[in-house]
């Protein structure tokens, strides 16, 4: 009876953290969402008040590794927290959720150099990272096209290329880029390398800002020229980036994914709102059927998402992950986000695509969603084609 308590403890703590996540959001993130999304000084100066206020009740960084400061280990267990953070468009920063899959991967490949370089000035507020993977002269980041190199001289890495559309590369101390780190001739799964560059190294610019439909999401392409960094800075083993960059793939997509779904929730408790709100009422929203459809349809995405993500989760969680029910959840949770936003902007009309209500930016980074971390076509094509390939040996798939 005791382990069983243990067991549950986790899962208890974390809807416990989820309840008061929902609170800062409702009390303290919503109210100053319209002068958040004016960006400038001022907005900047909120965000950064709002984050020590995040780290004062204990809940920054909650699904960083237990060592630096986070509360929750559990993919599965982080899920009903994520989904309150991704609330709010603004959560990533003022919570610190958006370095946890860094933190992460700084420990499971670091070395005691990074840990004190890197890791720990990020899980005290110093430092802030970004990732490097795709490249402009090429479609998405197929590590066959990968071009960026790395050269091992004098116990330093000589680093060269560039690479775009990278998060928060203009607030970002450091950058983990995935770099080519062998010639053409050695087998491709063992040709890349990732690399950590902090951004005061000489060689290092940012090219410039890219804009992405004027939404809130921070993206930068940058350039290598002759960087150089010491050895020590490899994160995990030469030639092991393409086993690195799919374990950071999977779970970066399910974490997008849980903050996606918490997005389309708030979709569609703003519908709720609006129906039974006075002017709702004045147009009878609640007898009209199609408002029912537009209701049922966004629960009906949002529930079987956040299922499937957790299915996702729980194999991420006991190493039996499943790149199938990832992009599988990675899908869902688009699609119920997109289906959520734009029924909610039908149902509020004109203040739907105004400033009035935060459901414009909402919808613009819905369709970004389409294509982040994996186009739709893509992740089709691939489970499309693992299941044809499962059914050469089986006759049956059994779900988990």
């Amino acid at each position: 009876m005791l382990s069983e308590t243990k067991k549950k403890e986790p899962a208890a703590l974390a809807k416990l953290l989820a309840n008061e996540v929902r609170n800062f959001i409702d009390e303290l993130v919503i109210p100053n969402e319209q002068q958040l999304s004016r960006k400038g000084r001022r907005a900047s100066r909120m965000i950064s008040e709002l984050t020590d206020q995040a780290r004062s009740a204990g809940l920054w960084g909650l699904f960083y590794p237990y060592e630096y400061g986070g509360k929750i280990d559990s993919l599965e267990d982080y899920l009903v927290v994520a989904e309150q953070e991704g609330r709010t468009v603004f959560s990533h920063e003022i919570f610190g959720s958006h370095t946890a899959l860094d933190a992460r991967m700084l420990q499971k490949f670091g070395n005691e150099t990074i840990y004190t370089k890197f890791l720990r000035p990020m899980a005290s507020g110093n430092a802030l990272p970004c990732y490097a993977m795709t490249e402009p002269e090429h479609s998405g980041s197929v590590p066959g096209l990968i071009r960026a190199s790395a050269c091992l001289s004098n116990g330093n890495w000589h680093i060269n290329g560039r690479k775009w559309f990278v998060s928060n590369a203009n607030n970002a101390t450091f950058v983990t880029v995935l770099v080519r780190t062998t010639d053409d001739e050695v087998d491709i799964r063992k040709t890349l390398s990732m690399i950590i560059v902090p951004v005061e190294s000489q060689g290092f610019k940012i090219e410039r800002q890219i804009s992405v439909m004027d939404s809130s999401l921070k993206q930068s392409e940058i350039s290598f020229n002759e960087v150089q960094v010491p050895e020590s800075n490899l994160l995990g083993v030469c030639g092991d980036g393409i086993n690195m960059m799919n374990h950071r793939l999977g779970i970066g997509r399910l974490l997008r994914s849980m903050h996606w779904v918490g997005l389309a929730q708030r979709c569609l408790d703003m519908m709720g709102a609006r129906i039974h709100s006075p002017r709702g009422s004045t147009a009878r929203l609640q007898d009209k059927q199609l408002v029912r459809q537009h209701i049922a349809k966004a629960y009906h995405a949002i529930a079987s998402a956040r299922e499937m993500i957790r299915v996702a989760a729980r194999g991420v969680d006991t190493q039996c992950s499943s790149n199938i029910e990832i992009n599988i959840a990675k899908m869902a949770a688009s699609q119920a986000l997109c289906a959520a936003s734009d029924s909610a902007v039908q149902i509020f009309g004109a203040e739907g695509v105004s400033e009035l209500t935060p459901l414009s930016n909402i919808i613009r980074i819905a369709r970004t969603t389409r294509i982040l971390d994996g186009t739709d076509e893509s992740l089709i094509s691939s489970v499309g084609r693992q299941l044809i390939d499962f059914y050469k040996h089986q006759g049956v798939y059994h779900f988990n």
